[in-house]
């Protein structure tokens, strides 16, 4: 049976449902076609802004450390075990107070076998001292020979530099048998010890660590390739683990750069107000304000990253041009910050470009004022 013959037998309520249905289906597709012709034909306004050279030497912050710029490895001269240790990581100690006592038993020896040297070299001398004399007494009467009187005085002289070698072999002991004792070469505070009680020194093994505290900088290591950039800034500071910025009291920075990581190591070194530092405290190290110079001559191009348009291996940007945007092909360098990019090529200070590169890239779209 045909297919109208079987519409128009249905009943009479379902066809006034299906009518009404395909009218508000039609009216639906005129509203919703309406605005979009409408907005075919309004232009798109896209704000454009200056290109201007920012330096990133105002921008350059940098994690640091805490360093002692007065700090000393209190290493063993002599070999023994560690007998006692007399100190701990933390203790304050003054200059020449013991810090560590090494098993001396060999040095007592030695310092003894010296103090029998020096006792047998006084009898010699003693001896040739009164040989001598009874020559030159002799040879006064005429009973010998002048030159047996010059054997007695050579064998005197012999004694005496026997006695200074050995009163010398004798302090050299006497200090050696010293070194078992370490002492603090300067007041300071215990910043580490390497070696307990029972462990094996040996000449040149460290035993402990210790610093001034009241001498202390901030190191940070400058990446190469922005070393210019720290250089030509104005101002530095140092933010400590309270929050607080201060101002260093000197600035130095090393003339080699780091063949591996290819860094430049900055000193700041900091005032005795921040003696409530330790080594090994994480820093904030901020190079600011870069002198006007400087900044126009190092600093780079940076666009934000929304007005750059990536297409495979393409960059580019749309440059305002009178009332129109003109698609202009950049080289870009590496990112600055999160939301800006480096500008290598394509672009001069001064020019106008659009801030959305996709809005900017409809038809009709129209430059605007500055965001």
């Amino acid at each position: 049976m045909p297919t109208a013959s079987l519409a128009w037998r249905a009943p009479a309520k379902v066809r006034a449902l299906a009518l009404a249905a395909s009218m508000w289906m039609a009216v639906g597709a005129a509203t919703s076609a309406a605005p979009a012709q409408a907005a075919e034909t309004l232009p798109v306004t896209v704000p454009v802004l200056v290109v201007k050279q920012r330096g990133t030497a105002a921008g350059v912050s940098l994690d640091g450390a805490v360093q002692a710029r007065r700090q000393a490895t209190v290493a063993a001269q002599v070999g023994g075990n560690v007998l006692a240790l007399l100190v701990k990581a933390g203790d304050r100690v003054k200059a020449g107070q013991p810090l560590a006592r090494l098993d001396d038993r060999d040095a007592s020896a030695g310092l003894q076998r010296t103090d029998a040297g020096v006792a047998q070299a006084e009898a010699e001398l003693r001896n040739a001292r009164l040989a001598a004399e009874r020559q030159r007494e002799l040879r006064s009467k005429g009973f010998v020979s002048q030159a047996a009187v010059d054997t007695a005085e050579t064998q005197l002289k012999a004694a005496q530099a026997g006695l200074a070698q050995a009163s010398g072999a004798r302090s050299q002991a006497a200090l050696t048998r010293g070194f078992a004792t370490l002492v603090a070469p300067f007041d300071g505070v215990v910043l580490a010890t390497h070696l307990d009680a029972g462990d094996l020194a040996s000449p040149g093994r460290p035993v402990l660590t210790l610093y001034a505290p009241g001498a202390l900088r901030a190191v940070v290591q400058v990446p190469a390739s922005q070393a210019a950039q720290a250089r030509a800034a104005r101002q530095v500071q140092v933010k400590l683990p309270d929050g607080q910025w201060v101002a260093p009291t000197a600035v130095q920075a090393l003339p080699v750069t780091d063949p591996i990581s290819q860094t430049v190591e900055w000193r700041l070194d900091l005032a005795a107000a921040a003696d409530t530092l330790s080594p090994g405290q994480s820093l904030r190290v901020r190079f600011d304000d870069p002198a006007p110079d400087a900044a126009t001559s190092t600093a780079p191009l940076t666009v934000p990253q929304a007005a750059v348009l990536r297409r495979g291996e393409l960059d580019a940007v749309y440059v305002q041009r009178e009332q129109r945007f003109v698609l202009r092909a950049v080289r870009l360098g590496r990112q600055q910050g999160t939301d800006r990019v480096e500008v290598l090529a394509g672009l001069k200070p001064g020019e106008r470009i659009a801030t959305d590169a996709v809005r900017a890239g409809l038809a009709g779209a129209l430059p605007g004022g500055e965001p």
